[in-house]
């Protein structure tokens, strides 16, 4: 009975097998990473279905977590949308303010650098080195905040884009990441509680998910890891049967001033889990990170990440705002519902650079998606 909904709201897809995708993970043999320009991060802006989003976290000095997006969508070519997000998180207590708030007007510069609609800007600045980020759309939460590069932004492999299609010279869809790990943050959002400074260091990831998003992904996995001395982004997904269940793994380990690696990465070890009651999802309460690569100078760097989670931050239920009948449908023809499970652990990285090992306490924010 739901073959009808299946087709109209495209959940469903044949199996073409591991052979109609050529990911990003294969580019590394040659090269890998490539260091960004300016020139790379120009919105995209696909006339054809796609999610693209800018992503700025946030680790504060006096230890809340923060986070703003925007996104932007294209539904078949005939709808687009943009959506402001901001998100404040006490890791001791959970998340203390999520804003999530329609764009209306929205336009990009001439040269797609810039973003602005009627109270709501992001610019980057001429030298490409800093984005400043500012929204009045929600009154109860006025953000304006800056990041800034304290390490250059990479692209693992020669673009950082994995490609899906059974003719590698014409795909049919893509997927991107390009990632500043490292930045410094100025700036504060104005909640009804009054300022929240955010003054520290950040992360940002622009990404493009340049085709149906659950055609492309059945299950992410993320990692953002910050202390004074090293910053590491893990960035997996695993695709659905459809494309052979292939699972794309990058990321790479900064530092002030330089790039220690970027590279494609071995899976992420979900090393404890327990079963969601509310929908049987296995819930991550303990994983292991790790990265592999060679720095600049040709020293074998490697670092590791893991240990327990503690409480869950937060639990999103990923189709939580769509109109009750398509959600209905969804769940109903898939037999599951999609969640983002988010973590705020403190940790220790451990970082080998040749001879020398290094480890250090930071503040990790981690999410697992399960989406099908």
């Amino acid at each position: 009975m739901f073959n009808w909904a299946k087709n109209a709201v495209g959940i469903t897809e044949r199996e073409y097998g591991p052979e109609a995708i050529q990911p990003v993970t294969q580019q590394t043999k040659d090269v890998p990473y490539t260091e960004l320009t300016k020139d790379d991060l120009r919105w995209e802006v696909m006339d054809s279905t796609n999610v693209e989003t800018k992503t700025f976290y946030m680790t504060a000095d006096d230890g809340r977590l923060g986070l703003v997006q925007i996104i932007y969508s294209n539904v078949l070519g005939i709808r687009t949308t943009a959506q402001f997000n901001a998100k404040i998180i006490d890791p001791s207590k959970g998340t203390e303010l999520w804003a999530s708030d329609n764009l209306s007007d929205f336009s990009f510069s001439q040269d797609k650098q810039g973003f602005s609609c009627k109270g709501c800007s992001m610019e980057i600045s001429e030298d490409g080195k800093s984005y400043h980020i500012k929204s009045s759309v929600n009154k109860s939460c006025i953000v304006d905040v800056t990041f800034t590069q304290t390490a250059p932004g990479f692209a693992v492999g020669k673009n950082g884009t994995s490609n899906f299609g059974t003719d590698p010279k014409n795909p049919w869809g893509r997927m991107k990441h390009l990632f500043w790990p490292r930045c410094q943050v100025s700036g504060s959002f104005v909640t009804q509680k009054g300022p929240v400074d955010f003054a520290g260091r950040g992360m940002f990831v622009h990404a493009l998910q340049g085709m149906k998003p659950h055609f492309a992904a059945a299950r992410w996995s993320f990692a953002n890891f910050q202390s004074p001395s090293y910053s590491a982004i893990h960035m997996e997904y695993t695709t659905p049967p459809s494309y052979g269940s292939t699972v794309v793994s990058v990321g790479g380990v900064a530092t002030d001033g330089q790039i220690l690696l970027a590279n494609a990465l071995p899976p992420v070890s979900h090393d404890e889990t327990a079963p969601d009651s509310d929908n049987a999802w296995p819930e991550p309460k303990a994983a292991t990170f790790k990265w592999v690569g060679q720095s600049k100078d040709g020293k074998e760097v490697d670092a590791v990440l893991g240990g327990k989670f503690g409480e869950r931050i937060d639990r999103v239920d990923v189709m939580g705002e769509m109109p009750k009948f398509v959600k209905n449908i969804v769940s109903g023809a898939s037999g599951t519902k999609p969640y983002i499970y988010q973590y705020a652990p403190k940790l220790t990285i451990k970082v080998k650079v040749g001879d020398e090992v290094k480890e250090e306490e930071g503040r990790l924010f981690t999410e697992a998606t399960f989406i099908s």
